[in-house]
């Protein structure tokens, strides 16, 4: 399987992105391998380091078999960045309407980031559906989210920011859960050990949390 096809959801691929910090750009791609080969072909890497953009345009061009994108996306000129490293996808912590606009121009399927109902209908507005409801356990966790599954039946999330593989496969029986984004796949020790068997374990028990949505 190749991600070169247009991709009309990121709800469609994988119950679980692995959101990755990458310090060194030759871990990228052993990295990438190892969460495909677990069954998490969807990798968010964020714009938190300097190697990001570079780790971005490694993926996408040596490791077919991987849908990348970029998070932690917070202006207008990284969306471009994004889009010229060779992104699949974009996912932004919060949303404005600059931000928003620059992401639905650039042609990319995308998440934006929301917490208030506000926000949501915000999104909503532009005709989206889906968004990453960020961050999930300090904004109201799986309490928040049924909540707001009334009001807004529509919205579909992908949760972010402390879910834990212990608490994931809750947060995936909401209805209007989509995905969960985790960090937990990718710990800072196995990645600078290139300790790549043991992310292969971690991706393939998540993988297993859920069967993709068809």
């Amino acid at each position: 399987m190749t991600m070169t096809s247009p991709l009309s959801s990121l709800f469609e691929v994988a119950p679980v992105v692995p959101v990755v910090v990458l310090h060194d750009v030759q871990a990228a791609v052993p990295l990438a391998r190892a969460l495909v080969a677990g069954g998490l072909p969807v990798i968010e890497v964020t714009l938190r380091t300097d190697v990001a953009l570079r780790s971005i345009e490694r993926i996408a061009a040596e490791v077919p078999e991987a849908l990348v994108g970029a998070g932690t996306v917070v202006t207008t000129d990284q969306v471009k960045q994004c889009v010229d490293a060779g992104a699949h996808f974009l996912v932004s912590p919060g949303c404005t309407d600059r931000l928003l606009a620059a992401m639905d121009g650039c042609g990319l399927p995308y998440l934006p980031g929301v917490a208030t109902v506000s926000e949501m209908l915000t999104v909503l507005d532009r005709g989206r559906t889906e968004m990453k409801f960020f961050p999930a356990e300090a904004a109201g966790g799986m309490a928040y989210l049924k909540a707001v599954a009334g009001p807004l039946p529509q919205a579909r999330f992908c949760p972010t920011g402390g879910i834990t593989v212990a608490t994931a496969g809750d947060y995936l029986a909401l209805p209007n859960v989509g995905c969960v984004g985790g960090s937990w796949l990718t710990p800072a020790d196995a990645v600078a050990a290139g300790n790549w068997a043991r992310i292969v374990r971690l991706a393939r028990e998540a993988a297993s949390l859920r069967a993709p949505i068809r």
